[in-house]
Parts: C-alpha cells; sequence; structure tokens
C-alpha cells in the first residue's frame, strides 16, 4: 500500500496534517529527518506510516512506559502488529515479545534506551532487519534541554552496532536552536531533513492570574469546570498532596501522581485518569510526558514551571483533539523561590563535570528570567512562547488573558521602599511570609518573639492584605529589586537595584488589571470549526456513553476506541452504513469492522 492507503486503512484520516507528508516521504526514502513539532501536531503518524511502507521492523525510542503501552494498544485495535520492550514486563514476558520479534510477527517495536546496549536485543535486530529508527522525545539527548536523560546518550551506538544503518528520525514538541544542534550532533544525523512545523497552538487560551488566595482560586476554576478532565501541575511532592486533598473536599474526583508514591500507586492513578473514572489529576512534572489523552480540556500551573520548554510541553497537554482548551498559569512570588531553589539544589548530573554542571545551572537560572517575565508581562503570551521559540508572534492573538484585558503600571516606588527598607533593617534574615507579617503589623508570636514589631517598618502597610503584600513583593522579585537565597528556608536578600530605590534614584512599577477590556482587531477565521447544536450535542453524548461501555468491557483508554474529535466529526456527518463511516476523520477499516455497526446503531436511533 502507498501512504495514502496506509493513513486511511489503518489510522482514518484523509490527508496528512501540515508537515507530517514531508517526514514520512523522507524517512520512507532511507533519509534521516529532525521534526520539532508541538503536542497534538500527530508525531507518531510521520513515523508509523513509513515503517508500514518498509520490509524490515521499525524500532521507536521512547523513555516513557507509558506511552509505549498507549502507542502500542492504540496500533494494535487498528491492525498494526507492535509491541513494546521495558521494565514494565517479567523476565517472561520479555523473552516471549522477543522471540515473537525475531519470528518477524511486529512492525513496530517501542523500546526503553536502557535496553539498546542488550546483546540480545541487538542480535534480534540484527536478524530481522530494522529499516527505521524513530527518537521520540529527542530533546532529552541534549545536557542544555529540560529533561536530559544520560541513557539517550546510548542510541548513535545502538544504530552504529547494525549491520545496516536505517532511516533515523528524531522527534521533539519543544527545542531552541541550541538543542536542535546537539541532536543532530549527538545522534550522528545525517544531512536531515529538518522540519518545524511551528508551535503554535490556535486551540489553546493562555492565561496567567496572580490570585491573593491560590486554593481559593483553583477550587473556583474547577468548580467551573466540573465534569471536564484536565491536568494540575505543582512544583514539588508536597503541593501535589495538599492540593489533591482540598480539592477531594470540595468533593471533586481528583486523583494524584508523583515520584513518591509506589508504581503500583502510581500505574492505577494514571489509568483511573487515562480511563476518565477520575478526570482530574493533580501531578508534578514527573507525570505527562507521553500521555496520550485527547480531551484533557484544561491544564492548570498551580506553581509556575522553571522555563518556557517545560511549561508549553506541560501546558500542551490540553487540546490534543483539536478542541478548544485552557491553558492557566497560577503565579505568586513564592514560585520565583521554589524554582530558584530547586535549580540550586538539583541533583548533580554524573555525565557532566563541575564546570559544565555550573554552566547547565547558570543556564537555567537564565530560562527562569525568561520564565518570570511571561508570568509578570502584560504583552501578548502566545506571541511570547512564539518569540522564544524563534517564531515571528503579533501583538494580539485575541485568545490570552493579556489580549483580553489592559494593564496600568501602577507606581509602587514607595511600597518598595517600605518592602526593601524591611528587609534590610531585619537584617536580610526572614522570609517572604514575615516580612509581609512585619509590614502588616502582626501581633502573631513569631513576630512578638523576635522583637520585630520593634522594626520602624512594623505595621508600615497595615492597609494591606498580607496577599497584596506578597503580590508587591513578587514584582520586586520578578524586576530584580530583591533576590531570594537557595536554602531549605530561603530569606529575602538586597540587591544592587535595592540601594537605587532607597535612593529616591528609580521608579518601581507592578501590572495592574484595568477592568476596561482591549479592543479587538478584526476577528479572524475561527481556530476550529462551529460547535454542535443542542441536538447534536445529545448524540455526542449517546456515542461517548457507548464508547465508555466499550471501553470498559476492552479495559483501555477511551479514546482508543474512538477520540472525541472522531465523536464530534460522526456528529457532524451522521453516516448511515459502513461505507459512510469511513469518510468520518479518525475512522480506519479496522475500527470500522469493530466498531461501525455498534455506532452506526446509536447514529440511526437518534435519526
Amino acid at each position: 500500500m502507498d501512504k495514502y492507503e496506509i493513513l486511511k486503512t489503518y489510522f482514518g484520516y484523509d490527508k496528512f496534517r501540515p508537515g507530517q507528508e514531508r517526514i514520512v516521504d523522507a524517512l520512507a526514502s532511507g533519509g534521516d529527518v529532525l521534526a520539532v513539532m508541538p503536542t497534538g501536531a500527530g508525531k507518531s503518524i510521520c513515523y508509523q506510516v513509513p515503517a508500514l511502507m518498509a520490509d524490515g521492523i521499525t524500532v521507536v525510542i521512547s523513555p516513557l512506559i507509558s506511552l509505549m503501552k498507549d502507542q502500542v494498544r492504540a496500533l494494535i485495535g487498528s491492525g498494526v502488529p507492535a509491541a513494546y520492550l521495558n521494565s514494565s514486563l517479567s523476565p517472561e514476558q520479555y523473552d516471549l515479545a522477543l522471540l515473537r520479534m525475531d519470528a518477524g510477527r511486529y512492525k513496530i517495536v517501542y523500546v526503553a534506551p536502557e535496553r539498546l546496549p542488550s546483546p540480545r536485543f541487538l542480535e534480534v535486530c540484527a536478524r530481522v532487519g530494522v529499516s527505521l529508527v524513530a527518537v521520540d522525545e529527542a530533546h532529552c539527548v541534549s545536557q542544555w534541554g529540560q529533561d536530559f536523560r544520560p541513557d539517550y546518550l546510548r542510541i548513535a551506538d545502538f544504530i552504529r552496532a547494525l549491520p545496516r544503518r536505517p532511516a533515523v528520525g528524531a522527534f521533539t514538541a519543544t527545542a531552541t536552536d541550541r538543542v536542535r544542534d546537539d541532536i543532530r550532533e549527538i545522534l550522528d544525523l545525517r544531512s536531515p531533513v529538518s522540519v518545524v512545523t511551528g508551535f503554535d497552538r490556535p486551540n489553546l487560551f493562555f492565561s496567567v492570574i496572580a490570585p491573593e488566595n491560590k486554593s481559593a482560586k483553583l477550587a473556583s476554576l474547577l468548580n467551573e469546570r466540573r465534569g471536564r478532565s484536565g491536568i494540575i501541575y505543582c512544583a514539588t511532592r508536597r503541593a501535589v498532596e495538599d492540593v489533591t486533598e482540598m480539592l477531594a473536599r470540595e468533593g471533586h474526583p481528583v486523583t494524584r501522581y508523583h515520584a513518591g508514591l509506589s508504581a503500583e500507586e502510581r500505574q492505577r492513578n494514571q489509568d483511573d485518569f487515562v480511563t476518565d473514572r477520575k478526570p482530574v489529576i493533580v501531578a508534578t512534572n514527573a507525570f505527562g510526558m507521553g500521555i496520550d489523552k485527547s480531551n484533557v480540556s484544561f491544564v492548570i500551573h498551580y506553581n509556575m514551571p522553571k522555563n518556557i520548554e517545560s511549561y508549553y510541553q506541560e501546558a500542551g497537554r490540553a487540546g490534543r483533539d483539536g478542541e478548544p482548551a485552557e491553558c492557566i498559569l497560577l503565579f505568586g512570588a513564592r514560585d520565583i523561590i521554589t524554582a530558584k531553589f530547586l535549580i540550586n539544589n538539583s541533583d548533580p548530573n554524573p555525565e557532566l563535570s563541575a564546570e559544565e554542571q555550573a554552566a547547565v545551572r547558570q543556564e537555567e537560572l537564565y530560562k527562569l528570567e525568561h520564565m518570570i517575565r511571561y508570568a509578570t508581562g502584560t504583552g501578548c503570551l502566545r506571541a511570547y512562547i512564539l518569540r522564544y521559540f524563534g517564531e515571528p508572534g503579533g501583538d494580539f492573538c485575541g485568545a490570552c488573558s493579556n489580549c483580553l484585558h489592559t494593564y496600568d503600571a501602577a507606581d509602587i516606588t514607595e511600597d518598595a521602599k517600605k518592602v526593601i527598607a524591611c528587609v534590610s533593617g531585619t537584617r536580610q534574615r526572614y522570609g517572604m511570609s514575615v516580612i509581609a507579617e512585619v509590614l502588616r503589623g502582626s501581633k502573631s508570636e513569631r513576630i512578638t518573639a523576635r522583637r520585630l514589631d520593634r522594626e520602624n517598618t512594623y505595621g508600615a502597610m497595615s492597609a494591606y492584605s498580607e496577599g497584596k503584600i506578597k503580590e508587591i513583593i513578587s514584582a520586586l522579585l520578578a524586576g530584580g529589586y530583591l533576590d531570594v537565597t537557595d536554602a531549605e528556608y530561603p530569606v529575602l536578600t538586597l540587591t544592587a537595584q535595592s540601594a537605587d530605590v532607597l535612593a529616591g534614584k528609580r521608579r518601581v512599577e507592578m501590572k495592574v488589571i484595568n477592568k476596561k477590556k482591549k479592543e479587538a482587531p478584526p476577528k479572524k477565521e475561527a481556530a476550529s470549526k462551529a460547535p454542535l447544536d443542542a441536538a447534536d450535542e445529545a448524540l455526542l453524548s449517546e456515542l461517548r456513553r457507548l464508547r465508555a461501555r466499550l471501553a470498559r468491557e476492552e479495559n483501555v483508554p477511551a479514546y482508543i476506541i474512538f477520540t472525541d474529535a472522531t465523536l464530534t466529526d460522526m456528529c457532524r456527518k451522521k453516516p448511515r452504513d459502513m461505507v459512510e463511516i469511513l469518510r468520518v476523520s479518525g475512522v480506519g477499516e479496522r475500527k470500522r469492522d469493530k466498531y461501525g455497526p455498534l455506532f452506526l446503531d446509536v447514529i440511526e436511533k437518534y435519526l
């Protein structure tokens, strides 16, 4: 079959998305590829189609057990013989998978990078013939990327050990120019076709909120989004536990995920989320890479990530089905403190020298500055992200919080002087909470016991709430007028700019939302199709109920049956028979034969 027949027969699509066909052609002709495609742009199709066009097998290298399982289940459901080799298999299961691979039973095999040096695996690869090696999450090969993994440095040696060099495709969602250069060099790509499909995700709405009380704001956001699937990212395990407990008390069907849980609980909680038994998950950044859940309608960052790369990758897990979705960042001064602490106290990388480690740390602090500017700026949020990755961005996208509001530059110089004077007067020994209490005039025991109520600045900002004072401290940290130590209990410190503020040589401003909305320019064509009418929404609900039942019976995530986008297209086209249903995007021949009669029956009853 040619590429178009494969695309339709196995995956149910009539045409390739932007960039996909060029990648498929390059890999199918034996060439190398470096592809940078945002989450949801369809990277897997780019190597799965040429895999089915070739004679040998395709080895997909991925660090993510969850992705392997989901991809293999989806491929098998579409009629493609596939398997995975990773630590989740017992020795007996691993041996059986290798035997079947050796017998030519599979077209696509997913493998964890630590398995590549295995002599047995290499022997089998040599016998069956590898036509294509696809490296997923390729940024993990670079020490300058946000997820460097030493095991990825073995990939080039594995490729060189094969009897015949296959085509090599490197795929990632986010990579700066520096990381792309590393991918080319370390993976030894040969004159690769470079495809960057663009980082823009028109269906995503970006917003930054700086609430006085994050917990209360999060609870409010979740109440407004009941019944929808979402991810809440936290910077620490403790925050995950606290937020999960708070949301559970509010009655939300929520679960949790972080590295401190047992492997069994992590897997159980992930399965609950993927199958929508628990549609909301609270997690550290250990969760989500490779999760192919299509109906995530919002991603909320309870804490600011350390860099734009991580933020965009995590936020991009919303709206994978192309439907409108939200990416919300809850920002506060403590986020800056936490991020700096995590950077300065991260475990040293054994693969790097002390000098290299110091350079990486400086790079991370530099990236953090960009993240802070995103969270505190007043310009278009989408444009900021696009420009960060080297793409042009307009001044108004109409789909971010900054574009929907105007901002006033409030002069906070006098308040800044009081905060800086307090930090100075208390000899730079206290953190944000204590400083805020002193300025507010708190009579708490920790203030009176330390005689901080005798400070000149005690009660100097008594008219402000503690949240408002912390918001001002946040602006001072973001502007470099204050700094923070990287100790376990960080304290506020002065900077070179602090003296200028106290001396009246520098004016300090903070952005404040103006209630008046911006005037939008003429509307562009909508990024997605018009919403379904009320009657078709009822049909969509019936189709989802059928899908949920089938998913429970087969013990697979619902999107393995059909994605929300496919069900929505079904509602629009309303196929009446087994021929017409093939015109629905995402319905291939295998799924048509397996599920078509059931879904057609629901549509027939509706009509």
